[in-house]
């Protein structure tokens, strides 16, 4: 396993609970070498199938919502089975111990629910799942296994009550708000640790909350990137592009910057774009195809109708153009500047503190917090 991630009081878990005992006969895992998700049956290659299920890859095990059909890769991955090495670089941010009451949302294979079970007891996790399918087949995997944990087919965003409180919550869906219904569910002390991201773009990093003395707040800082699928009421918006420029981009009003395609565009676990992300609110980023050295990076407002288009040309300066109430990449320049003067702090100098009134977004410490929600706009 890559990184690191398997410490030494997780390994007996990984060797009693092993992944391929959870995964479909037909799966999609994500050939490194392709760069693409690829069909394999372990009927049609046993031994394909076999080595995908114990390597560091991530595995579609559903594509859609369950409408797809066939062998090949379908338009939407909605289930899957994570790399170990992000689980298991999760599950000792989660620091759970014997004893510990667990909820895990978004239930998947039901392998992460194994793994949980093997260290705490069958009796002490519940997993709750969206999908009704996902959940028959990975409770029935479970039961196979010998590890008949309680899969509740329910929205996970609501947590699971009745099993309340946990010492524990565990996600492993992207979110782009903490549902308070988890920290009301967590004992005074407990943990939510949980992919966490913005609109901004398709990237999360993992949360690691701490539940407040008086129950009415978490508070904690990231430890990593990841990308993971997303909690299905948090799915990113549909952005229609001619909703936004039906024209040109020269119905704009066009300036220019001195900011480069290399400083400002990133990939996708990059720092930078998290805390544009952070900084820039209710707002859409997306990176276009370079054509003939020039890159069009757009910036959508997800509260209104602005938007903004930079032009990067290898060798000039950008040009600009940004349309409506908000300017979004003033916005945007504003959040660069303001994570270059502070060092180009990466992403566990930030945190985060969810409460009844939403979220706060900090650097180093609460005290540097900032509202993350525009005045107004809907959650999340």
């Amino acid at each position: 396993m890559s990184g690191g991630a398997l410490s030494s009081d997780w390994a007996p878990a990984y060797a009693a609970v092993p992944r391929a005992a959870f995964l479909p006969d037909l799966m999609w895992p994500w050939d490194m070498r392709a760069g693409k998700s690829v069909p394999v049956s372990r009927a049609d290659d046993p031994e394909a199938w076999r080595a995908y299920a114990e390597s560091d890859c991530p595995i579609v095990t559903q594509w859609d919502d369950g409408d797809h059909t066939g062998t090949e890769p379908g338009q939407v991955s909605t289930s899957s089975a994570s790399m170990p090495s992000v689980v298991f670089r999760m599950l000792r941010d989660l620091d759970v111990r014997r004893g510990h009451r667990v909820l895990e949302i978004g239930t998947g294979t039901g392998w992460n629910a194994g793994l949980l079970a093997h260290r705490v007891g069958p009796a002490n996790v519940v997993s709750v799942e969206v999908d009704g399918a996902v959940a028959t087949a990975a409770r029935g995997a479970l039961e196979r296994f010998g590890a008949p944990v309680e899969v509740v087919h329910g929205d996970g965003a609501e947590g699971h009550p009745a099993g309340a409180p946990y010492d524990r919550v565990l996600a492993t869906c992207g979110l782009r708000t903490i549902p308070y219904a988890w920290v009301t569910q967590v004992r005074p002390g407990g943990l939510v640790v949980s992919p966490w991201g913005t609109h901004y773009g398709n990237g999360d990093a993992v949360a690691r909350l701490v539940v407040s003395d008086d129950g009415r707040s978490a508070s904690g800082r990231f430890t990593g990137p990841v990308e993971f699928m997303k909690l299905r009421a948090h799915r990113p918006p549909q952005v229609a592009h001619r909703d936004y420029v039906p024209g040109s981009v020269a119905d704009g009003d066009e300036t220019s910057t001195a900011v480069t395609e290399d400083e400002f565009v990133g990939g996708p676990f990059s720092a930078l774009r998290f805390v544009l992300g952070l900084r820039v609110p209710r707002c859409l980023q997306v990176v276009a195809e370079k054509r003939e050295g020039a890159r069009p990076v757009w910036l959508y407002g997800l509260g209104d109708r602005s938007w903004a288009c930079v032009q990067f040309r290898e060798g000039g300066a950008a040009r600009v153009w940004q349309h409506g109430d908000r300017r979004l990449w003033d916005e945007a320049e504003a959040a660069y500047r303001w994570w270059t003067e502070r060092g180009r702090p990466e992403h566990d100098r930030f945190g985060l503190t969810a409460d009844a009134d939403g979220e706060r977004a900090w650097l180093d410490h609460p005290g540097n917090a900032w509202r993350l929600r525009v005045p107004g706009a809907s959650r999340p």
